[in-house]
């Protein structure tokens, strides 16, 4: 099969899914990073037209938007699979994926997250107080509905791992670096749990910032 290739910014949580879900097919990939000065530049604006990361290269076959890339990842390795074939499993990981795009990410990682991570360790920018303190409700509103998802379950779809479990693993992880985790999870314990275990993992071992970026640098 022809070589993966995903472009992305060293340490994009959205990126670091792509990977992580190769890494469970146990495929090979290349990475090429993607400066974020550079991200609304040729040549990376020519392959996703709205500036944003990651996308996929693939035979000659170019895909942006990481839910599209997630699909056809477990389309054309399949395995093992991480898409239930359950009906209403299934209907309940891609409601957790749009979660994770809707709403743990807009406005909530990408204020939170990008005040307190991007802004000061990539653009040498203060964290806006005031933005963060105003999207921590939608950001608690978030992580309770995870957690009642999540319930006693292992994993927040179905009794496997799922596209889902990796999507907002690697968005919680991010998050879990800024001062703001301890509060929005104290009363989401079983979300401790869930990410410690996915953290586990060999995929997730395998695609840390750090790791990333020696990937990047290679």
């Amino acid at each position: 099969m022809s070589e993966f290739i995903v472009h992305s910014v060293p340490g994009s949580p959205f990126g670091r899914a792509v990977l992580a879900t190769l890494e469970e097919k146990g495929s090979s990939y290349r990475f090429v990073p993607v400066a974020p000065s550079s991200a609304k530049s040729e040549p990376h604006i020519s392959r996703h037209p709205f500036g944003r990361v990651p996308v996929l290269e693939h035979d000659g076959f170019m895909l942006y938007e990481t839910q599209a890339i997630l699909r056809f990842l477990d389309r054309v390795l399949p395995n093992p699979r991480l898409t239930p074939t359950d009906p209403k499993a299934a209907a309940r990981m891609d409601q957790v994926m749009n979660i994770c795009d809707w709403y743990l990410f807009q406005g909530v990682n990408n204020v939170i997250g990008f005040h307190r991570i991007v802004a000061p360790h990539l653009l040498g920018m203060a964290p806006d107080e005031a933005a963060i303190a105003t999207a921590m409700p939608k950001a608690h509103l978030v992580f309770n509905e995870l957690s009642r998802l999540l319930g006693s379950g292992s994993y927040l779809a179905a009794d496997q791992l799922t596209l889902a479990d990796i999507h907002v693993a690697t968005h919680l992880d991010f998050l879990a670096q800024t001062p703001e985790w301890a509060a929005l999870t104290a009363a989401c314990p079983n979300l401790l749990s869930w990410l410690a275990r996915m953290n586990a993992r060999a995929s997730f071992k395998a695609t840390t910032w750090e790791r990333v970026a020696q990937l990047a640098a290679a």
